[in-house]
């Protein structure tokens, strides 16, 4: 076996509980992985904004992916990489949400907008992914039909009854692509850990890709190892088996 230098996690359904925090015992797990030697990041959904406390609880010093590969960050605030959706793109986007009245959200470079705070004005924007909600799982799957004919963008999910749309080609491996190329690390010494949609482009990617015991099944088909769920701590459960491993085969 490799011996791992980055371990990259997803946030929501992997790092976090269901309260929304790092549990101890991932905090400590997480603190063991870099004494040893082994870079840490955080590759997810969210904007940078909503990433930077649980960096800075973790003292994590990798740089970051954020919204799916979108964006590319240092710890210090420096901007590696940015990829947008069109004006026409969002536009297409907020109509058809609008027109199958359902839940929507959007990142800008700047915010998240919600239904009820949405921008008149598309155009005065970056956006850097939107996004689909609904209770109803035949509406999800009609909308995200729409969308995979036209072919136009990289469509994924946090949750089995969500759509997130990035720009074709953007995704948490290209993201992760570039941290390894600002550490100097191969892709094949990279461990990554997730449970949705979102995160299967990179845990086909990595040299390890973990599904957590909570993931969606497609997740689970394509990993290489399934730890335990996110409420039992599922990525300190995976740090430990990563590092007993290196142990054995050194």
């Amino acid at each position: 076996m490799n011996r791992w230098s980055l371990i990259a996690l997803d946030m929501d359904g992997t790092l976090l509980n269901k309260q929304g925090a790092i549990s101890e015992e991932n905090r400590l797990a997480v603190k063991h992985a870099m004494e040893v030697g082994i870079e840490v990041t955080i590759a997810t959904g969210r904007h940078i904004k909503n990433i930077l406390p649980f960096a800075e609880e973790l003292g994590l010093k990798a740089p970051l992916v954020t919204t799916n590969g979108s964006e590319v960050w240092t710890i210090q605030g420096e901007l590696l990489e940015r990829h947008i959706l069109s004006s026409p793109d969002v536009h297409f986007l907020h109509d058809l949400a609008l027109r199958y009245e359902i839940e929507y959200w959007a990142y800008s470079v700047e915010q998240r907008f919600q239904s009820d705070s949405f921008p008149e004005s598309i155009a005065s924007y970056d956006w850097l992914k939107f996004g689909f909600q609904s209770d109803r799982p035949e509406q999800i799957n009609r909308i995200w039909n729409e969308l995979s004919k036209r072919g136009d963008w990289e469509l994924t999910n946090s949750d089995p009854l969500n759509i997130e749309v990035n720009p074709k080609g953007i995704t948490k491996s290209f993201g992760l692509q570039k941290v390894c190329d600002y550490l100097e690390i191969p892709s094949d010494q990279v461990v990554a850990i997730g449970d949705s949609l979102n995160d299967i482009a990179m845990i086909e990617w990595a040299g390890f890709g973990v599904a957590m015991g909570n993931a969606q099944q497609a997740v689970k088909n394509i990993a290489d190892h399934v730890t335990a769920s996110h409420v039992d701590h599922g990525v300190a459960r995976c740090i430990e088996f990563l590092l007993q491993n290196m142990k054995i085969h050194k």
